[in-house]
């Protein structure tokens, strides 16, 4: 049996209400995957994952490689286990992170800077997968080339192509039956290019597909079109992973197109910032109208934020430089968006998620 079964349980247009079963547990689709960069969430507890509805927890293998060492997590049993968390887990191969580094880039393998102590670092695809195994997710991501936007056709053709080598170089040593691997499509905005290099992927047989390189500074109108393209391409029974994507308008626009799984730092970052995500859009509880304000950030949200505290409080909070304000501000900004995505999957079950779209659209409009 392949790592990941898909099941699309139903669909309405393009969007799909679906089932992943991996070899350690399953998650449904639409799905948010909040992000642990280091190894946790930002302010947050692997109980709190449990308590928000989270079923998958992101760690970034380029950070998690150089502190504590992939070799720290090994012994403790994997990324999981060395943090209390018991869903599933996913590694990022540390491509972007490495790529916003401007590293020295070859046909093998990059060359970089640690950002902790100033080392030189060679990264492959093969130390990748090496990284990955050792850090034990339940689903790992390939070394991908991240061309910046804009970039010439040249520069994109040439991560194209780096990046489907690298891919079948990753599937030729990965050798974990319990652990998934992905691969990556990218292309930059151009959709011939998006196409072609989801057709390639897709030729390795991977047990699922992010596209990656999106939602970089490009515009919504050119980001969907860019999108529609991969996926056209991308099989129906393999999961569809939009990476580093978290504004309600783009999650629920690539919905639209076929999307099933999205993660991004936007929840957490807007939170350590004093914003609040909700369905009249941003709060910015800093301000100076919600001082006297006994309403919870959003009415309509089922989380412990919204249940026992209200705008007043928050912005106190957030005005004192507490803590606690980014604590509490990220169990919202992620509760909310893991509640976004299950009305998503409830309005593809019953058929209405256009109108679904169309009213978070109307609230958020595309992301600035």
């Amino acid at each position: 049996m392949r790592p990941v079964v898909f099941d699309v349980e139903a669909t309405d247009g393009a969007a799909r209400a679906g089932t992943a079963e991996t070899a350690r547990g399953t998650y449904t689709t639409p799905c948010f995957m909040p992000v642990g960069t280091r190894g946790a969430v930002k302010y947050l507890s692997a109980d709190d994952y449990a308590r928000l509805g989270a079923r998958i927890v992101l760690g970034n293998t380029y950070h998690l490689m150089l502190r504590p060492g992939a070799e720290t997590i090994e012994h403790f049993g994997g990324l999981g286990a060395f943090s209390g968390w018991d869903g599933l887990t996913l590694t990022d191969s540390g491509g972007y992170q490495v790529f916003s580094l401007s590293p020295k880039v070859d046909d093998d393998g990059v060359t970089f800077m640690s950002t902790y102590d100033g080392d030189r670092i060679r990264f492959t695809p093969e130390s990748a997968v090496a990284t990955q195994m050792s850090i034990g997710a339940d689903i790992q991501m390939v070394l991908d080339v991240c061309p910046p936007l804009p970039s010439t056709p040249e520069v994109i053709r040439l991560a194209v192509e780096r990046t489907r080598a690298w891919a079948g170089r990753a599937v030729r040593v990965h050798t974990r039956s319990d652990q998934s691997l992905f691969g990556i499509v990218q292309g930059g905005a151009d959709e011939a290019m998006r196409a072609e290099s989801a057709r390639r992927t897709v030729e390795l047989g991977f047990d699922g597909y992010g596209i990656g390189g999106l939602s970089v500074g490009e515009p919504l109108e050119e980001m969907l079109p860019a999108l529609a393209a991969a996926i056209e391409h991308l099989p129906a029974d393999r999961p569809r992973y939009l990476m580093g994507v978290g504004d309600p308008a783009s999650m629920v626009e690539a919905i639209a197109l076929g999307v099933d799984q999205f993660d991004c730092v936007l929840q957490t970052r807007h939170a350590r910032h004093g914003t609040a995500l909700t369905s009249e859009g941003k709060v910015h509880v800093k301000g100076a109208r919600y001082a006297l304000e006994d309403a919870p950030l959003d009415p309509a949200c089922p989380c412990e934020v919204c249940a026992r505290h209200s705008r007043g409080f928050l912005r106190h909070l957030v005005r004192m430089r507490e803590p606690s304000a980014a604590r509490l501000l990220s169990l919202h900004n992620v509760a909310w968006t893991i509640d976004l995505m299950t009305r998503a999957r409830s309005a593809i079950t019953a058929g209405t998620f256009d109108a679904f779209r169309r009213e978070v659209l109307t609230v958020w409009g595309p992301p600035g």
